[in-house]
């Protein structure tokens, strides 16, 4: 990457990983349809028709977490309703069953950068329980600054070196690519609002992100 300000070229990093994520649902969709074109047995066709429900529900979950953590999330006004972040993360993780969501947010509204940052968290700590597990989101606003923390326990847990790295803020540019793109923009946002990010250490068998963000008004 020539320079991390490099908005054009830092977007199409992210649409590749959000590109990369879609590949495996849709290409299952269209598998599917092309089966049932070829198709005549009763039952097959009844478990082609269960295949594609579950393709096409993985891909609008999918969209729906990738349009508030990565996109604007328009419609909701400068606030997030946090049930929606809810339903976006448990869209991801928690119909599959190999992940149970813990949900410790009992604020009525989260800032939009609050909520695209416990978002992008809750989806890599996800991501490292390679075996299922348990992953618990807790947030909370005080006067002046709004509390993140998410916590990853399950039979084997591994975050990436390079992600690490991108949310401690010591990724090198020349390692930035589209796997690591959302941990660095994670930091960036934080570090633009003059806010913290903690993890804990490596090797430790629970994984724990910590994220304070700073009142903007």
């Amino acid at each position: 990457m020539t320079h991390p300000t490099d908005s054009i070229e830092f977007a199409s990093l992210l649409c590749s990983r959000l590109c990369h994520d879609l590949l495996s649902p849709v290409g299952a969709l269209n598998n599917g349809l092309e089966l049932m074109a070829d198709e005549t047995d009763p039952q097959m066709r009844e478990r082609c028709l269960e295949l594609l429900s579950d393709s096409a529900r993985t891909s609008a979950n999918k969209l729906k977490f990738f349009r508030l953590a990565f996109g604007s999330a328009g419609g909701f006004g400068d606030a997030v309703p946090p049930h929606e972040a809810r339903v976006a993360i448990e869209g991801m993780f928690a119909t599959a069953g190999r992940v149970k969501i813990g949900w410790m947010v009992e604020e009525q509204l989260l800032d939009k950068l609050a909520a695209k940052i416990l978002l992008n968290l809750a989806l890599i700590a996800g991501d490292a329980l390679v075996r299922g597990g348990q992953l618990d989101i807790g947030a909370e606003t005080r006067p002046g600054v709004t509390e993140i923390v998410v916590r990853a326990e399950g039979p084997k847990v591994v975050l990436d070196p390079d992600l690490r790295a991108a949310l401690a803020g010591t990724l090198p540019i020349d390692g930035l690519a589209s796997r690591t793109a959302a941990a660095w923009m994670i930091r960036q946002l934080v570090t633009d609002a003059k806010g913290d990010i903690a993890l804990s250490p490596p090797g430790e068998p629970v994984l724990l992100f910590g994220a304070s963000i700073p009142d903007r008004g």
